[in-house]
């Protein structure tokens, strides 16, 4: 297999919103229609026989509901062109599998799982959010351990999660080992909700976080994990029970949403037009490539990750030739070569059979094609 190193520092991110514009577009259109952000998995966490966070005079799967449930009607009233799916719409049990499986079937944009938290320390407060991957801190892990616990509710568990243990440190190593190619946009997106909660709830913000959550991990799109707050927290517990706390949570995660729907829609109905997608790279290939300098090359993503990958990557020896390239503060890497849209296209079906979210990236002249 080989492993090129490819290195492009001239160009930065000055802030997060600028990552979430220029990040959150993975996909070139397969034909002159506009590719455009079409369905939303909202997904209120817990249900049923599993009630979550319980707080003095509320439960989290109560609160949750009533969040998403409201979230989704802003999206019908103001999106009506955005198809919205609910994991659940009732007081019922769904397992995380099941979850993802709506997902992946509803061949999914945007996947929204909605939370709230609990700590032994009641001062603590705010509202976070969590993308998939390894966790930084005790405080995420435990916050994880929790969210996953669920799964011991659920027949068979052991079987249908590999043997994961929910309460073992040792069963998160998985999560290390795999990479989230949509790690970027699920930043992105994170980040925007944040700063609805920060600058237009005036919520607490803990901030963007990582850790590994078994409802992200199977599902093939963006996706992150919303906690609104600490139910723990005697104030926060009032204010989010509340029913201006839940119209106003609500809201937040709306436009967030609505304003991640906005430049996916803006950034891909240019890519339709130059039949490429954003990205950007320098390029050190053998010569026959190199003499494609001038043409758009067509390859195709299949990991996206904070630090830089080994080349002895158990994915990377699955390809005859991995690239990497560098944008922003993540390392990106891609197989397969094509100057046709369409050759590209079919190498995808093979390449999805291995990394089933993988996408399609386009450069010209070794650099990033600018919408």
């Amino acid at each position: 297999m080989l492993l090129l190193y490819i290195r492009h520092n001239s160009f930065l991110f000055v802030s997060v919103a600028l990552l979430f514009f220029a990040c959150s577009t993975p996909l070139i259109a397969q034909s002159q229609e506009p590719v455009k952000l079409r369905t939303v998995i909202l997904d209120p966490g817990h249900g049923g026989k599993d009630a979550g966070a319980v707080g003095r005079t509320s439960k989290e799967k109560d609160i949750v509901l009533d969040i998403a449930l409201r979230v989704r009607d802003y999206l019908n009233q103001h999106l009506p062109e955005l198809n919205v799916v609910m994991t659940r719409d009732k007081d019922v049990f769904v397992p995380l599998d099941e979850r993802a499986i709506i997902a992946n079937e509803n061949d999914a944009d945007l996947f929204v799982s909605i939370h709230a938290n609990s700590i032994s320390t009641s001062r603590i407060y705010g509202a976070e959010t969590f993308v998939l991957g390894l966790h930084r801190s005790e405080d995420n892990l435990e916050v994880a351990k929790k969210e996953n616990s669920v799964i011991v509710l659920e027949d068979n568990y052991k079987a249908k999660y590999e043997g994961f243990d929910p309460n073992s440190t040792e069963s998160y190593i998985i999560f290390e080992l795999m990479q989230n190619v949509y790690l970027d946009q699920s930043i992105g997106f994170a980040s925007a909700v944040q700063k609805q909660f920060r600058e237009r709830v005036g919520r607490h913000d803990r901030g963007v976080k990582q850790a590994g959550f078994l409802v992200l991990r199977e599902t093939s799109m963006p996706g992150v994990l919303v906690e609104v707050g600490f139910l723990s927290n005697r104030n926060e517990e009032y204010y989010i029970n509340s029913e201006n706390g839940k119209v106003y949570l609500a809201s937040a995660i709306f436009r967030a949403i609505r304003d991640y729907k906005e430049h996916f829609d803006e950034v891909n109905s240019k890519l339709v037009t130059r039949r490429t997608s954003s990205g950007m790279a320098r390029n050190f290939d053998d010569d026959q490539e190199s003499n494609l300098s001038s043409a758009v090359e067509y390859r195709i993503q299949i990991a996206s990750s904070q630090k830089q990958l080994e080349a002895s990557q158990k994915l990377f020896k699955q390809f005859d030739s991995v690239w990497e390239y560098r944008e922003g503060d993540f390392y990106k890497y891609t197989t397969g070569l094509a100057t046709s849209h369409e050759d590209i296209l079919e190498k995808l079906a093979t390449v999805k059979k291995v990394v089933p979210d993988c996408f399609v990236v386009g450069f010209k002249d070794g650099k990033r094609i600018i919408p």
